[in-house]
């Protein structure tokens, strides 16, 4: 009777204790930090534009040591922020050394075709694209808002690269040859140079100057794209390298420029490899 009676004692016991033991809250998930969400107000485009900032590893706002400065379009959280900053983090690892560590600033997309594209006299992208044609005003914001906002709240170098695919690409092969000094590396990738038939493959440049004097990279990269989507036949892989050629032609020794045709990638898969590209290419390495 007793051996019954502690048997069932233990039993209860057991339950009782596991009860108590799952009654215990666990312990609070913690977010995943990955940067931190800022906000500009734009009187160059009268809105308030949203930032997504990463701040490598070691940052402290009251150190002395500065970064460069990697502007990403195209930059909100569902778009191309997230993988950029993860190939940024990666080639920054002391084991790797490709990069230096560095700021990453995701421009939040609100209207790409209105940002990105200057007037076209194409009547029918004038009809498909209703908002399109301010990239002048998006600019003003980079040159006179952005950077000076960036610069003032953050830890920045002089170094400030900017990235870039299609309409991106596009803007940022605008500012190259209307305003090259706002950047000295510009990574464009599969710019949409079909935009206005063309008509900025013909635009003149300092950058083809002799008195251009400000070190700058370009990387250029383009996948196996064909046609654009544009009434009048043009193909991407075509008007890449036509960007390119052009630059070169300048023989302006303080311009680098590469081009990098992927033929694997295609115009949705291509930016990521593109960006992992441009780094060897801004960071060359000695062999071992």
């Amino acid at each position: 009777m007793n051996k019954f009676f502690i048997l069932i004692l233990l039993v209860f016991s057991t339950i009782s204790f596991s009860q108590k033991r799952k009654l215990q809250p666990a312990e609070a998930a913690k977010p995943f930090v990955l940067g931190v969400i800022d906000q500009v107000q734009s009187k160059e485009l009268g809105e308030t534009r949203i930032l997504n900032v990463y701040l490598p590893e070691g940052y402290k706002p009251d150190d002395a040591t500065k970064y460069p400065v990697i502007y990403l379009l195209d930059g909100s959280a569902d778009e191309d922020f997230i993988h950029i900053c993860g190939l940024v983090q990666f080639n920054s690892f002391e084991w790797i050394n490709q990069v230096p560590k560095s700021i990453v600033v995701g421009i939040a997309t609100v209207d790409r075709r209105r940002d990105f594209t200057f007037l076209t006299t194409i009547e029918t992208d004038k009809k498909r694209f209703p908002t399109a044609g301010h990239s002048d005003k998006f600019i003003a914001f980079i040159e006179k808002e952005l950077q000076p906002f960036i610069d003032k709240k953050y830890k920045t170098t002089e170094s400030k690269t900017i990235i870039g695919q299609s309409l991106g690409g596009l803007l940022e092969t605008e500012i190259l040859l209307k305003k090259p000094s706002l950047f000295n590396r510009y990574v464009i990738v599969s710019p949409s140079l079909w935009w206005d038939n063309g008509s900025m493959l013909n635009q003149d440049s300092e950058i083809f100057k002799e008195g251009f004097k400000q070190p700058t990279e370009i990387y250029i990269a383009v996948g196996k794209e064909g046609l654009t989507p544009t009434e009048i036949p043009r193909v991407m892989e075509v008007d890449a390298n036509l960007l390119a050629e052009k630059i070169k032609a300048s023989k302006n020794k303080n311009i680098k420029v590469f081009f990098d045709y992927l033929p694997g990638e295609n115009h949705a898969t291509i930016l990521h490899p593109a960006v992992s590209n441009s780094f060897r290419f801004f960071y060359p390495q000695a062999q071992k």
